[in-house]
């Protein structure tokens, strides 16, 4: 069974529009390598070219997807919210909602972004991958259904799954948010959702500032269909695994889905610049193997991880690798050139120890 990698070129073009300063991007000018944002190609296109280099890519289905139709894009997004962004793109871009701006291809590689990560849902759901992975660029997890933010202009995942539902391929699904960042645009659009479980481990009161905390369970048909684990600032490999395997892993197994989606973050990693968190590439890779072997017991190892933020571009080419041949039982390494000395930067026993007895305080919570 293959491991498919859908990218496509265009999503490295996207740029921040009015914060790229005097560069006229847009059209076939690419964005410059910052682009003016923190959410700029280069540890994506970094991930791929190592993957290309290492030749694990060679244990990769490279594919491709045409981008989202507006009907799949409405099917999860306000119709006056799209209006509104494709008229601006149109116009030339700009800023929409908060911390997302974009040039004036936005909205054709937004839908671009969501219709990769449509595309490698429909691949794993119909057998002709084990699993996926999509390259989506833009991200999306912070988009609501009429209000974009944290750069995030399309809901990939929420797009992804809808239209797998549309098409009569899926009916349960548990999204697995390790994005440092809480997953609020995730959880608000299936917050009611019974069908849909979504699970979020991030930096507590990171960003967004007033969402993600462990007391949103979800609401009437919804309730107990959302989990957030809100983790303390400083916490690394130890905690992170914990929490992973303590809480998130045991509410996917016990909610049954057909389908596990990761809304993949690197931005967890101990250089991360938009966060203080201490995760490592082997963190990624052990959180991809225990989700992995969850998926195998529970909806025939179908998996698909869809990749999020992270903005360390040294970091995120290794850390992405090492979730790529989690996936793809590849025996092609890219050693982790900072694996001692981020060792050594590990949390002390006593602050692991100090979020031990917060992971217990949520486990007793949702013990029956």
């Amino acid at each position: 069974m293959s491991t498919g990698f859908y990218w496509a070129e265009r999503c490295f073009w996207h740029s921040g529009g009015n914060y790229a300063g005097n560069a006229p991007v847009g059209g076939l000018v690419q964005p410059l390598a910052a682009g003016g944002l923190p959410e700029n190609p280069e540890g994506k296109r970094r991930l791929k070219n190592l993957a290309d280099v290492t030749g694990l890519s060679r244990d990769l289905v490279q594919a491709t997807a045409p981008p989202a139709t507006w009907d799949a894009l409405a099917r999860v997004h306000d119709t006056g919210y799209l209006e509104r962004f494709r008229a601006m793109a149109e116009a030339g871009g700009g800023e929409i909602g908060l911390r997302a701006p974009f040039g004036v291809d936005g909205f054709e590689i937004a839908a671009l972004s969501a219709g990769l990560a449509t595309g490698a849902l429909r691949a794993v759901l119909t057998g002709e991958h084990a699993n996926a992975y999509a390259l989506s660029r833009p991200p999306g997890h912070h988009c609501t259904r009429d209000f974009p933010n944290g750069f995030c202009l399309v809901n990939n995942i929420a797009v992804a799954l809808e239209t797998a539902r549309a098409e009569g391929r899926l009916t349960r699904a548990a999204v697995l948010d390790w994005d440092v960042h809480h997953g609020n645009g995730t959880e608000a659009i299936y917050y009611d959702d019974p069908d849909t479980l979504t699970v979020s481990l991030h930096q507590e009161r990171n960003y967004p500032l007033d969402t993600g905390g462990f007391e949103d369970r979800g609401t009437g048909a919804g309730a107990g269909a959302n989990l957030n684990i809100p983790l303390p600032p400083g916490a690394g490999h130890v905690t992170w695994l914990a929490a992973l395997e303590r809480l998130a892993l045991p509410a996917i197994r016990a909610f049954r889905p057909e389908v596990i989606v990761v809304a993949c973050g690197y931005d967890a990693a101990l250089i991360d610049p938009l966060s203080r968190m201490m995760c490592t590439a082997d963190t990624y890779r052990r959180m991809t193997r225990a989700t992995r072997t969850l998926a195998g017991e529970v909806c025939d190892g179908r998996l698909l991880m869809v990749h999020e933020g992270g903005y360390s571009e040294v970091y995120v080419p290794f850390c992405g690798h090492a979730v790529l041949e989690e996936l793809s039982d590849s025996a092609v390494r890219a050693p982790d050139p900072f694996a001692d000395a981020y060792a050594a930067r590990q949390p002390s026993a006593r602050f692991d120890a100090f979020a031990a007895g917060l992971i217990d305080e949520m486990a007793a919570a949702l013990a029956p």
